[in-house]
C-alpha cells in the first residue's frame, strides 16, 4: 500500500503542472495567433506620424509613435458624449486622403458601420469625464514599436523629421497592429506575422 500512496502524491503535482503548462501555452498562443490574424487578414491603413516631445524620445528598447489620428477635434464626434465619469471606448473612421495617407472623417463613443471603402479604428479603453474639453487625445495600442537596441535613433530623427510613416492593418473589429514603418517612403522596418 504504501507504494500506491507514494505513486499518488508524486502524479498528482505532475499533473497539475502538465494542466498549467497547458493552460499557458493556448494562453500564449492565443495572444500570438489574434496579433498574427490582424495582420494577415486586416485592413492597410497607411498613417502619418507627428513629433514628439523630447523628453520622450525613446525610453528602452522602443521608439514612441504620435499621429494625427490621436487627437480628435470636437467637430469630428457624432452622437451623444457620455454623460457619466467611466471607462469608454472611442471608434474612429478613417478615409483615405488624396496623399495616400489616412485621416479621421468621424469619431463617436458608440460603435460605427462600415461605410464605402472607410475602416473603423476602434481606440484602447480610457478615463472620460464629461467635464473634458475637446480635442481629445485617445491610444490606439499602435503608438509604440519596438527596434534591436540602439537602433531607435534613426527612426526618432525621422519622426521629428516628419519623415516617417506607419503602416497598419485594422481588423473588422476596429483593432490595429503595426506592419510596416517606413522612412521617406522606403521601408525599413516589416513585422512578421511570428
Amino acid at each position: 500500500m504504501t507504494g500506491g500512496t507514494s505513486r499518488k502524491r508524486w502524479l498528482n503535482p505532475l499533473l497539475a503542472a502538465l494542466l498549467v503548462a497547458g493552460v499557458q501555452t493556448a494562453a500564449l498562443g492565443y495572444m500570438i495567433e489574434s496579433r498574427a490574424s490582424i495582420l494577415r487578414n486586416g485592413r492597410d491603413v497607411l498613417l502619418k506620424t507627428v513629433p514628439v516631445d523630447p523628453r520622450d524620445l525613446l525610453r528602452g528598447d522602443y521608439v514612441i509613435l504620435s499621429y494625427d489620428i490621436s487627437r480628435l477635434q470636437p467637430e469630428l464626434f457624432k452622437g451623444a458624449l457620455p454623460t457619466q465619469s467611466g471607462e469608454v471606448v472611442l471608434y474612429v473612421r478613417l478615409e483615405k486622403q488624396s496623399d495616400g495617407f489616412w485621416a479621421a472623417t468621424e469619431a463617436s463613443f458608440q460603435p460605427l458601420p462600415l461605410i464605402g471603402d472607410s475602416v473603423v479604428l476602434r481606440s484602447l479603453p480610457f478615463s472620460y469625464y464629461p467635464s473634458a474639453s475637446l480635442p481629445l487625445t485617445v491610444d490606439y495600442g499602435i503608438e509604440r514599436f519596438y527596434v534591436p537596441e540602439g537602433e531607435g535613433r534613426t527612426l526618432e530623427e525621422a519622426r521629428n523629421a516628419e519623415a516617417l510613416s506607419v503602416n497598419i492593418r485594422v481588423d473588422g473589429k476596429g483593432r490595429a497592429q503595426i506592419r510596416e514603418i517606413a522612412v521617406n517612403g522606403s521601408p525599413v522596418y516589416e513585422e512578421p506575422l511570428y
